[in-house]
């Protein structure tokens, strides 16, 4: 235990370390995770300064940013990416019709892309120049930078989504209480994040991908967002499983083991995640369906 930090989101200082890992992905520079006993949300040790961030997204092989199809690991990505577009969309059509869609951290632009094309009046918010250029020439889409967020029209939004952005966020309770004023009072807000309790991050502990860290600053189970939504007036209407994460990130995982069969061994543990988090609903990454508190 230590008494030095204090969690973020409960403001406990109850705070363990949870294990040691490190930026496999690029620099291979050390991290520790720690975890909040009290509300189980967990972050990344240390966070390097805000104005060094960047320089750990520098990469071509950064997916998110990148809709390159060379390789086999890219290819994969842009396949599951197509399949889960059209999943997206299902989703967020469940709690309104087609209006107004803000996607923050929309990448190259393809969820919005696809929601415009089924009649969402769509806008999207992101960070990187690059993907951002991107999005706005390949698919004449409005994209604008992270410090437009604050300048967008108040409860305008019928749905907000951020796919695997919150965990990136430095402030996520800013960003939360930002969302929260653009949404319309029956809007809706969708997060997509990493699960830290899945099946699959206990089997890989420090080498589990969903880390990714010093890129993913935070670290979220099911518990935490629960606890994030209570603090934010939120209501928590559904949690709904992303199951071919498992296998996607299980698959990143056994490379960085540097295990030689890395797609057996991810077929056969993404399948066993999958298995095992049927029967709680705590899977790899689990999308979190939000609106605001009446009461």
């Amino acid at each position: 235990m230590t008494s030095e930090m204090n969690c973020v989101l409960c403001k406990s200082n109850n705070v363990e370390l949870l294990f040691e890992t490190k930026d496999y992905f690029l620099t291979q520079e050390p991290f520790s995770i720690y975890r909040c006993v009290d509300c189980n949300y967990a972050f990344t040790h240390p966070i390097p300064p805000i104005n060094q961030l960047e320089k750990y997204y520098n990469s071509n092989d950064y997916l998110s940013h990148t809709a390159s199809e060379k390789g086999l690991l890219n290819k994969l990505y842009q396949l599951l990416r197509a399949i889960n577009l059209r999943r997206k969309e299902v989703i967020i059509s469940t709690y309104s019709d087609p209006g107004e869609l803000l996607d923050i951290g929309c990448g190259t632009g393809e969820f919005l892309n696809y929601c415009q094309s089924r009649n969402w009046s769509v806008t999207g918010v992101e960070p990187n120049q690059k993907a951002r250029q991107f999005a706005m020439e390949a698919y004449n889409l409005t994209v604008y930078p992270e410090e437009k967020l604050t300048q967008l029209p108040n409860e305008f939004y019928d749905t907000i989504t951020l796919w695997h952005v919150l965990e990136h966020v430095p402030d996520f309770n800013e960003r939360i209480n930002q969302i929260k004023k653009l949404t319309k009072p029956d809007g809706t807000i969708l997060l997509a994040l990493p699960n830290i309790d899945s099946p699959d991050a206990k089997k890989y502990g420090g080498f589990w991908a969903g880390l990714d860290v010093p890129r993913h600053l935070h670290h979220f189970s099911p518990t935490a967002i629960s606890k994030l939504a209570r603090l934010h007036k939120l209501d928590l209407v559904k949690s709904i499983p992303m199951k071919m994460d498992a296998y996607y990130v299980s698959l990143l995982s056994e490379k960085y083991l540097k295990n030689k069969i890395p797609f057996l061994n991810a077929a056969i543990n993404g399948f066993k995640s999958n298995r095992i988090a049927s029967n709680s609903n705590n899977f790899s990454s689990m999308i979190y369906v939000l609106k605001k508190s009446k009461s």
